[in-house]
């Protein structure tokens, strides 16, 4: 098989699970749940999170808000400066089996942007709070999930920004001294 046959075939496929995943949301209760869970990963449930931090763990607090903000800062960057070079189409645009079902903050695809800052604040949040995971693995799983189920996102926009989001965090750790996930 080509190259280009692979490529063909895989795009076809990707599209499918798209018009599965977003099948999802014509069931009772999923559309509301992915969409609020979308609204939140904006950046509501971040900046929540961060106000929480500093209220609750004063200085520890701020220095972790600090420490998410400055990744964040540089995931937007990363993000925009990715979906300008991909310049991938989202799902519901290139196949009208697909619908959107809550209105794209950008006209692009690749990758995603709400899993790409959801996984790298949790990874940050968790090395200055594991006590966190039980709230935020579960938020982050939903929030990825969420942009396949809407029709804003290939599964490979998801999982791509998953690896860049635990790259960025990753690095944001390493740099930050007295701070480690293990």
């Amino acid at each position: 098989m080509h190259a280009s046959q692979r490529h063909k075939r895989f795009i076809a496929t990707e599209s499918n699970w798209c018009v599965r995943a977003n099948g999802w949301a014509n069931r009772n209760g999923w559309r509301s749940y992915f969409a609020a869970v979308s609204r939140l990963g904006d950046g509501l449930f971040w900046y929540g999170l961060m106000t929480m931090m500093v209220l609750l763990d004063g200085m520890q607090g701020l220095r972790a808000s600090l420490h998410l903000a400055a990744t964040g800062l540089i995931a937007l960057t990363l993000y925009k400066l990715l979906k300008r070079w991909t310049r991938r189409p989202r799902p519901f645009a290139s196949d009208v089996r697909i619908r959107a079902w809550v209105a794209p903050l950008d006209e692009f695809s690749f990758p995603s942007g709400h899993t790409l800052h959801a996984v790298a604040f949790t990874l940050v949040a968790l090395a200055h709070y594991p006590l966190l995971a039980w709230m935020l693995i579960p938020f982050t799983a939903s929030v990825a999930v969420s942009r396949v189920v809407l029709g804003l996102h290939y599964p490979s926009d998801v999982l791509a920004a998953t690896g860049i989001g635990a790259a960025l965090a990753a690095l944001s750790l390493w740099l930050v001294p007295g701070v480690s996930l293990f």
